[in-house]
């Protein structure tokens, strides 16, 4: 009798879930001591597929049990359904599966690594990076199980069994909202329910673009959540010109406005250039209160003197301290370094009156963003308002630290929107330890974001479920 008379199955649960969830994933049925292979495969937006698998030997019972399960110890989510909206409460324990790989794309015991694994397929073009563009759609993976330790020829191979699950970044009633009014280029997110939510801005870095993914699903913990997009916005594209500070004065009015967002209660977001923008107006807007702030691989090096055009010409006469790998991969890292002492190049944070979070990669080959998350800690420390400051620091983590469980990208292209150059990246970070920060940093900011923008209230939507 051959393995796949044996029936075997394979579930995953939930098989529709927001994307930072964890999922069990359980085969049985096989032979006894079996080797078999659990395989993923995703078909991104661009066309581009990307695949992980990792080998595994079923017990004595002829099943793989435990892979991403939640047995005795483990940190998770307790899961309630709701029609409407996701809903659960955190308690946090010690992960403990019962099953571990031995080898593929990821080994030990690892419950997501089916997923922060993903790689593109042999054949690929280099220096690609998986990010979502149309979040009113699930990332849809297939996962199947294979007899034997396979590392390739997988589209050759009939699998024992397969399932598909969807991995969403917008919850059930989460609202998309584009928003042009007061000349922006943003989308607003809006929780399920009648509100109002706290609000956010979410910038991110050079790249430019609006980039959605991260304000959904922070929108899919009930928080009213505006993605900006500030370099290749309508007004820069019709004039020519970098927006000035006003265009953020603006945006957080539009979010104190709004009838569904606690006007008193804002905060703003930002990866790598995202972060010059917050921490500037955090310290010196006239206008923008902020409830709190989170910085993710980022820097408070910058010219006090003038907005984001003066920021980008800074980095531009910097420039000669990039350098190129053998790969001849752009290392940035350097640019900004020796970190200045003239506060006319810097960000005084000792001024910040608001909760700061800094979120780092101590590998990061992009950003000086160790360097000067140590310095303002210190310029923090000397002003006595460290108290103000949470920071997250990360050995063997890059520069794009993102949402959970997705995949690393250690290298990728890149092009700089203003001078339309492309190129190939160093990010930094090793897969493993970088994965392992994404989730820890994203469990610790919700915390942050929680604590800060709700202060004391009830949070009860605040969390996530099962589509």
């Amino acid at each position: 009798m051959d393995e796949k008379r044996c029936c075997v199955t394979l579930s995953v649960q939930p098989s529709r879930g927001l994307v930072d969830e964890k999922f069990v994933i359980l085969v049985q049925n096989s032979f006894p001591s079996s080797l078999l292979t659990l395989y993923a495969h995703h078909q991104c937006e661009d066309g581009y597929s990307w695949h992980a698998f990792a080998h595994y030997t079923s017990d004595a019972t002829g099943a793989v049990n435990g892979v991403g399960s939640y047995p005795r110890c483990q940190t998770h989510s307790h899961v309630t359904r709701n029609a409407d909206s996701f809903s659960c409460f955190f308690a946090f324990h010690f992960t403990v599966s019962e099953d571990c790989s031995t080898g593929g794309t990821y080994s030990g015991v690892e419950a997501m690594g089916l997923l922060w694994s993903l790689k593109p397929v042999p054949g690929s073009k280099p220096g690609l990076r998986m990010r979502k563009k149309n979040v009113q759609a699930p990332m849809v993976v297939t996962i199947s199980v294979y007899s034997g330790h396979l590392t390739e020829g997988f589209e050759d191979q009939v699998p024992l069994a397969g399932v598909e699950v969807e991995r969403w970044y917008m919850a059930p009633g989460v609202r998309r909202i584009p928003v042009t009014e007061d000349g922006l280029t943003a989308t607003l997110f809006l929780p399920s329910g009648p509100g109002p939510f706290p609000g956010l801005l979410d910038l991110w870095g050079g790249g430019g673009q609006l980039v959605e993914y991260r304000a959904a699903l922070l929108a899919s913990h009930g928080i009213a959540s505006m993605a900006i997009d500030y370099l290749t916005c309508k007004y820069t594209m019709e004039t020519g010109k970098i927006v000035e500070q006003d265009y953020f004065e603006m945006a957080y009015k539009f979010l104190q406005k709004h009838p569904k967002v606690l006007g008193s209660r804002i905060a703003m977001l930002g990866l790598s250039l995202g972060t010059s923008v917050i921490l500037k107006m955090a310290v010196h807007s006239q206008i923008v209160k902020l409830s709190c702030a989170v910085c993710v691989s980022g820097s408070h090096v910058q010219p006090m003197d003038g907005f984001l055009k003066e920021m980008v010409d800074y980095l531009g006469e910097n420039c000669g301290n990039a350098r190129f790998t053998e790969d001849n991969e752009v290392v940035w890292r350097d640019v900004l370094l020796p970190i200045p002492t003239d506060l006319s190049l810097k960000v005084d944070v000792g001024k910040l009156q608001c909760p700061l979070m800094l979120i780092v990669g101590e590998d990061d080959q992009n950003w000086c963003a160790y360097e000067s998350a140590m310095d303002m800690k210190g310029m923090m420390e000397r002003a006595g308002n460290n108290h103000l400051l949470t920071l997250l620091s990360y050995p063997n983590a890059g520069h794009l630290i993102e949402p959970p469980y997705m995949p690393h990208a250690r290298v990728s292209h890149f092009r700089d929107v203003l001078s339309q150059q492309k190129m190939m990246v160093l990010w930094g970070g090793q897969t493993l330890e970088h994965s392992r920060a994404q989730e820890d940093a994203w469990r610790k900011l919700l915390v942050f974001l929680r604590k800060n923008l709700y202060s004391g209230a009830k949070s009860g939507s605040l969390s996530l479920s099962n589509l």
